[in-house]
């Protein structure tokens, strides 16, 4: 986890300091924030998590969180946050929306998309000093607004209010960084691994059978690297996040049957 001379760089790094802490919310805040999650009037939602050293590898223009040292070096202790997408909500689908539309557009079929990148997509996004300092560890892409374009495309016409769906995902990441998948990928970081293997860390964690819930992708020469995961999570049970009554089925992801394990080391 991150020393607290390192969480407090990423933290000045991206405009305000981080607290020193291996858990940056308590158990009592983590069941809150899921509480929180809990909605009726869309499925699931799935919860993206990216592997930074291995997504920084896939980018012929790194963004700035894959150029910072001190950035890159705070990412390379677990999965960092991508994004927690909402289903399509029941209103949508009662006027018609398909789900291709859905993925690709999500909020922004009822909000024009900003011209420009993702800093265009809002005003920043500020919370209580706390929270501020958990989404900045938690997710080095704040560095070039990808929270802003998270919460635009994903967040804003679901009912999620923007301190409960960050504060839901943050909760979410440590859970899985806490568990044996977290583990095992600290375990072979650099390395290579089969695709099984990583299924199978994912089933100890969250109980056997439940890899259906689970989508590796992958990128760079051969679609090698692992660069993120996705899972399935009931957005009715996602307050009994990590058991595998709160899991639901993911599409199959497109990793070989051996993966890289990208490290920044």
């Amino acid at each position: 986890m991150l020393c607290g001379c390192m969480v407090l760089m990423v933290g000045l790094l991206l405009g305000s300091p981080l607290v020193s802490a291996q858990q940056l919310l308590s158990d009592r805040e983590q069941q809150q924030a899921l509480d929180d999650l809990e909605r009726k009037h869309f499925d699931s939602y799935t919860l993206a998590l990216t592997w930074h050293p291995g997504f920084c590898a896939t980018r012929r223009q790194p963004p700035r969180e894959c150029r910072d040292p001190v950035l890159m070096a705070a990412a390379d202790d677990g999965f960092v946050i991508h994004g927690l997408w909402p289903s399509r909500p029941d209103r949508l689908i009662d006027e018609g929306l398909d789900i291709d539309t859905w993925h690709r557009e999500g909020c922004f079929v009822e909000h024009r998309r900003p011209r420009g990148g993702f800093c265009e997509m809002g005003p920043p996004i500020e919370f209580d000093t706390e929270l501020e300092n958990a989404l900045n560890a938690s997710m080095p892409g704040r560095a070039s607004c990808l929270d802003r374009y998270e919460y635009a495309k994903h967040g804003a016409c679901t009912g999620v209010n923007e301190e409960d769906f960050f504060e839901g995902a943050i909760a979410l990441a440590e859970i899985v960084n806490a568990s044996a998948l977290g583990d095992f990928m600290l375990a072979h970081r650099g390395e290579e691994v089969s695709r099984n293997a990583l299924i199978t860390a994912f089933e100890d964690a969250f109980g056997d059978g439940t890899g259906s819930a689970l989508s590796l992708q992958c990128g760079g020469p051969s679609d090698r690297f692992l660069t993120e995961i996705r899972i399935g999570i009931d957005a009715e049970r996602v307050d009994d996040f990590p058991s595998a009554s709160s899991l639901v089925d993911q599409p199959h992801g497109r990793c070989p049957r051996y993966i890289e394990i990208r490290s920044f080391r």
